[in-house]
């Protein structure tokens, strides 16, 4: 039976110590560059198939935290996410001075290197840079902005807050991903779109002050800067080898970020009111996921539900949903993402779900056909 966490409780640097785990994937990149060999394997494994084991014995973390608990009750919470920022920048760059340099390592074996860091980056950096973004605190949305720019995808932060949060579910978020279409054809469909509504949104945002898309007030402007620095930092250190693993790893971890956002709304749409009105965002618009390994990696990402809901909460505050108010992953995440990489193995598990959910909370539509579609149109 679920119990309710006082704020109190969550003072305790112990109860926070489960999700600071994310911390000793930085050792083991590091173990792969000086070891080599298979060693190189061990950030995947960890990340992918160590939490899913845990999940498998830990179970369900079906507790929620007093959503009424201050900052200052969250400070072991808080000092996660922001130490991490220096931790991988160090970790990367110095990744990078160390590998181009190490006779010891094959081609092959640098490659492997920088995928581990690509899968670390991708799925706790960016995690973490969305819970930055997230805050009202200048210098955290600052750090979310470092957090992207070291993997080239710093236009997430626009996308997902003027655009995600706003048209999720409906046929305007490039990120929802449509019933029956498969993570290969989501994804390079999601690479331009993002990018591109994004863009739209901030010159939008711009064009309704009076202002042009170039002046300085202008993210794109900072974003760039900021990619630009890390392109030449990488260089400055590395050389050209420098930028082609920086290039590797920002890949790596751009396609991990996207297998998550296409598990976490697949199928799921919100009922259209007429004149392009949709109804509000409910928890039931996401999938939910209660594993508790998988939860402490992913800082609560798998209570999605809420987040869509309640998108100002801070990750320890984020409640979870019962089945009967939130459709439920039947894994955590790193289990969905492989089986997402199969789309005949996706869809056997998650298109049935999707016709219960349908089923349960909108009977009274009976053609879907208007919100299957794989394409999505621009925001005008």
């Amino acid at each position: 039976m679920a119990q309710f966490i006082p704020a109190a409780q969550l003072r305790d640097w112990r109860r926070a110590l489960p999700f600071w785990l994310s911390l000793t994937l930085l050792p083991l990149i590091w173990i792969g560059a000086l070891v080599g060999s298979w060693w190189i394997l061990l950030p995947p494994l960890a990340t992918w198939y160590l939490f899913a084991a845990l999940d498998g014995l830990l179970g369900l973390e079906l507790d929620n935290a007093d959503p009424h608990s201050s900052d200052a009750d969250l400070k072991w919470y808080i000092r996660l996410t922001t130490a991490w920022v220096p931790l991988q920048f160090l970790c990367l760059f110095g990744l990078i001075a160390f590998v181009t340099g190490a006779e010891h390592l094959s081609s092959l074996e640098k490659f492997g290197v920088f995928f581990g860091m690509g899968v670390v980056s991708g799925t706790i950096g960016i995690n973490y840079s969305h819970e930055l973004m997230h805050q009202t605190n200048r210098l955290e949305r600052w750090m979310a902005d470092v957090l992207l720019a070291m993997v080239l995808y710093s236009h997430f932060r626009s996308e997902h807050l003027l655009v995600h949060h706003r048209y999720v579910g409906t046929p305007r978020d490039p990120v929802t991903a449509r019933y029956n279409e498969g993570f290969h054809r989501y994804y390079p469909r999601v690479l331009l779109q993002c990018w591109r509504s994004a863009f739209a949104a901030e010159r939008e945002r711009l064009a309704r002050k009076g202002l042009a898309w170039t002046h300085r007030s202008n993210p794109f402007l900072r974003y760039w800067g900021l990619q630009a620095a890390m392109l030449i930092l990488a260089w400055l250190i590395g050389g050209w080898s420098g930028v082609v693993l920086f290039l590797i790893q920002a890949g790596v971890a751009i396609w991990q970020l996207e297998l998550v956002n296409y598990i976490e709304h697949y199928g799921l749409t919100r009922k259209h009111l007429g004149d392009g009105r949709y109804e509000h965002v409910k928890p039931h618009h996401s999938w939910n996921a209660a594993h508790k390994a998988s939860n402490w990696l992913l800082i609560n990402l798998q209570r999605h539900s809420d987040h869509h809901y309640r998108p100002d909460r801070r990750f320890p505050l984020l409640q979870n949903y019962a089945p009967s108010d939130a459709p439920q992953l039947p894994y955590g995440y790193p289990v969905m993402t492989v089986a997402a990489m199969i789309p005949p193995l996706w869809r056997r598990v998650m298109n049935p779900k999707v016709r219960r959910w349908r089923q349960h909370y909108y009977p009274e539509i009976t053609n879907w056909q208007p919100y299957n579609r794989r394409t999505t149109p621009m925001p005008r």
